[in-house]
């Protein structure tokens, strides 16, 4: 009688495969299909708005695509997954492996390690194409759509900075509001602007008020400028240029969302938020997400595993079909209620953006361990 054994690697290639392929196929699924609701919601507010034609709202859409595609991404993990080895325990593939003695955890290995390699890519190569385009989406729904000035008049046109004031020391502060804030193409101006000049010891030393200020290259230009200080009197000028390292990208970015970053940008930028006083926790949270979301796509490989290489013959496979899928849900739930504590600040960023993910794992891991040991 002649013995033939399949290598490990052999199997954990051939059930590599079948995930990958699956997960592909079930991406281009499910990201069309998200983006023809999306396009049909973004018909429907074009509705009203004359300069919205066809072609912008389809170029809006395309745009969209791959910012759609990295949030569909643990999903089409997940359902791919499922339907990948829920075919091969039904052909008896993976039933005969386990019963030549090759454990779950060897043919497993490949699609946990190609999930987690798409998280990467996801992040690392596919996140700068997604931000720019949605970046770009964002400008053209502003314009054609909202048919507001940007971001910032959803602010209410208050801009609120902090800055280091270099000509007061190096622990000199500068606050400044501007009122009135009017954001066309590459020109931000203020109806009006103050600024307060504080020590280390956050005395106020100077105070700056100007009716007009226009942000330039690196500083406000500010006309009709009147200079209050402690004990002397007032002083007037017709203009002055107050030193900043503010930009109209950094302002429009920081209002914009954290999906018009990449992964790349985002930890400069969060760098640039906190020294001009903008809050960065929907930033922080954004690249914590990120960072976290190769660990979500392999957790996502793990749960679909976990329920879907129930053999046949114990019976209720449509059950743990199903509880498979309602887990990934679950589990996209939790990370959507942690993500909005994070960012009301109740929870701190790295754990609302990791915890979800981590916890998944071990449950899919104790699953696993069940099915293999018990």
């Amino acid at each position: 009688m002649i013995n033939i054994k399949l290598p490990p690697v052999t199997l954990a290639t051939y059930v590599g495969r079948n995930f990958f392929m699956s997960v592909i196929g079930m991406l281009g699924g499910l990201s069309g299909l998200v983006s023809l609701f999306d396009f049909l919601e973004l018909l429907r507010e074009s509705a009203n708005r004359p300069n919205a034609g066809f072609g912008v709202v389809v170029e809006i859409e395309i745009l969209r695509l791959p910012w759609i595609m990295m949030q569909i991404l643990p999903f089409a993990i997940l359902l791919g997954g499922v339907y990948a080895f829920w075919r091969l325990t039904r052909s008896s593939e993976l039933v005969v492996a386990r019963a030549a003695g090759i454990s779950a955890w060897q043919f497993l290995a490949a699609p946990v390690l190609l999930a987690t390699l798409m998280g990467l890519f996801a992040i690392t190569a596919l996140s700068p194409v997604s931000a720019a385009m949605y970046s770009r989406a964002e400008a053209l729904f502003g314009i054609y759509i909202q048919g507001g000035q940007g971001p910032l008049s959803l602010a209410g046109g208050e801009l609120w900075l902090r800055e280091a004031d270099d000509g007061l020391g190096p622990n000199g502060i500068a606050i400044l509001h501007g009122s009135g804030v009017i954001l066309k193409g590459k020109v931000l101006r203020t109806a009006h602007m103050t600024i307060l000049r504080l020590n280390s010891r956050t005395e106020l030393l100077q105070r700056i008020e100007s009716p007009s200020a226009v942000l330039g290259a690196d500083s406000w230009h500010l006309a009709d400028v009147h200079i209050l200080q402690p004990g002397a009197a007032m002083v007037s000028e017709a203009n002055m240029n107050f030193p900043t390292d503010l930009t109209v990208r950094r302002v429009q970015e920081s209002f914009a969302s954290p999906n018009a970053l990449s992964f790349w940008s985002l930890p400069g930028f969060i760098a640039v938020l906190k020294r001009s006083g903008f809050s960065p926790i929907r930033h922080e949270l954004q690249f914590q997400s990120l960072l976290a979301l190769p660990l979500l796509c392999a957790t996502m490989a793990l749960v679909a595993a976990g329920f879907s290489m129930r053999p046949a013959r114990r019976g209720g496979v449509g059950q743990a079909l199903a509880g498979g899928v309602s887990s990934g849900f679950v589990l996209f739930m939790v990370s959507q209620v942690a993500g909005q504590f994070g960012k009301s600040g109740a929870l701190p960023v790295g754990l609302a953006a990791w915890a979800p993910a981590a916890a998944g794992m071990m449950l899919a891991l104790a699953l696993l361990l069940h099915l293999e040991d018990g």
